[in-house]
């Protein structure tokens, strides 16, 4: 246990510089970026006297280091400054659109992981199936994410015109079944690594013991497959969370908003 704790603040120190870094990288980012927020904030008819004002209050007029460590400074207290579009705290706009962001990525990865691993099993059951689902899935992830949340909106109008069920074709459906279809490749691949890892000596005492196909997946495949399959999971957590933002423009609310809305301002 005192090995695993040590190990852990490791990497939690290693962190620290690699986020150091993202933070300038990013703040450069926005300090070469197009657009002036003062120029903005003032107005069309505003004087280059009114911008230089705006520009002194909001400390934009400070050398690039001068603004790097004032952000970061409040950045590290947890203030992210005031939207110049809405005037609201930035935190409150994206606390805003954390729960639909989660409620999506959660729903997506249960969706996810109920059609994956009895997928996963089959395919490594089956070796002839599985390379025709572990190459369905890989075909997925060469569709770009935009363009597959874009399809399923002339398919979800199509079978809402087949069927007359009261389905949207906007929202919260199609970015599920799109980011669904995302997060399969990792969680499938996973599941055929893990089961097909396991020793052949294990299932062997398995079945000299006399346990059905069932059981020796419940108690033996399983446990021992669960820490490769789970790393599957993760890793389609971490594409889902990103791929999520992208839901807006299918008109399902998440973080993307926020981003959308400031490049649109620009």
């Amino acid at each position: 246990c005192r090995h695993m704790l040590r190990y852990l603040l490791k990497r939690l120190l290693a962190t620290i510089p690699v986020m150091g870094v993202v933070a300038l990288f990013v703040f450069s980012l926005l300090y070469l970026s197009p657009g002036d927020p003062a120029a903005v904030i003032a107005g069309d008819i505003a004087t280059e006297a009114d911008i230089a004002r705006i520009r002194a209050q909001l400390g934009l007029d400070q050398p690039f280091l001068v603004r790097f460590g004032g952000w970061l400074w409040a950045l590290l207290h947890g203030d992210l400054g005031t939207s110049i579009f809405t005037s609201l705290p930035v935190s409150t706009l994206i606390g805003q659109r954390i729960e639909p962001t989660l409620a999506l990525t959660v729903c997506t990865l249960i969706v996810a992981v109920g059609l994956a691993v009895p997928l996963g099993v089959l395919a490594a059951r089956r070796p002839r199936v599985g390379q025709a689902v572990l190459g369905l899935a890989s075909l997925i992830q060469t569709i770009p994410s935009l363009a597959l949340l874009a399809l399923f909106y002339p398919l979800l109008l199509g079978v809402k015109a087949a069927t007359g069920w009261a389905i949207s074709p906007l929202g919260f459906l199609p970015a599920l079944l799109a980011l669904t279809l995302y997060a399969l490749l990792p969680i499938v691949r996973n599941t055929v690594v893990g089961l097909r890892g396991i020793g052949p000596v294990l299932l062997e005492a398995a079945d000299g013991l006399g346990m059905t196909s069932a059981q020796k997946l419940r108690l033996v495949e399983a446990p021992l497959a669960l820490p490769v399959i789970m790393a599957g999971v993760r890793t389609a957590a971490v594409w889902t969370i990103g791929a999520a933002t992208l839901s807006t423009t299918v008109g399902q609310p998440s973080l993307g908003d926020v981003i959308f809305s400031g490049l649109q301002t620009q």
